[in-house]
């Protein structure tokens, strides 16, 4: 006996034949051809990546105060903080928005922001300097 199945694979529907096995055997079936799909070979030790450094800090200390880092790029929503505000350890600074998601970033020492170096609007990328506090 043959059936027919819809089947999706990776977002595209295919029509499949499917026939019944039994213990004499089969009959040989129309087929509609898929995908096979795709399988990473098993990682050998002569070509395994070297591991990555870890990710850089969302703030990095300076001579001239402490910088804080972009963690991710997207586009500057909001700028919660002015130069020459004083900011305490964990106040929001900036919201950036990133596959459709805010993200807060907070002030990651207490101190006075010395620089504001992006403004509402512009595109960020990933460790990019946005705030320096003194």
């Amino acid at each position: 006996m043959i059936k027919k199945f819809n089947v999706k694979v990776n977002g595209k529907s295919y029509e499949v034949e499917v026939e019944e096995v039994s213990s004499q055997g089969t009959v040989p079936v129309q087929s509609v051809p898929v995908a096979a799909p795709v399988q990473k070979p098993a990682a050998t030790p002569a070509s395994a990546p070297t591991p990555k450094p870890a990710a850089t800090p969302a703030s990095a200390p300076t001579a001239g105060g402490h910088e804080v880092i972009s963690p991710l790029p997207g586009a500057v929503v909001d700028i919660l903080v002015s130069v020459g505000q004083s900011v305490s350890e964990g106040d929001k600074l900036i919201i950036i928005e990133a596959m459709k998601m805010e993200n807060e970033i907070p002030a990651p020492v207490s101190g006075v922001i010395d620089k504001i170096l992006v403004k509402k609007g512009d595109t960020v990328e990933g460790e990019q300097l946005l705030i320096t506090i003194k």
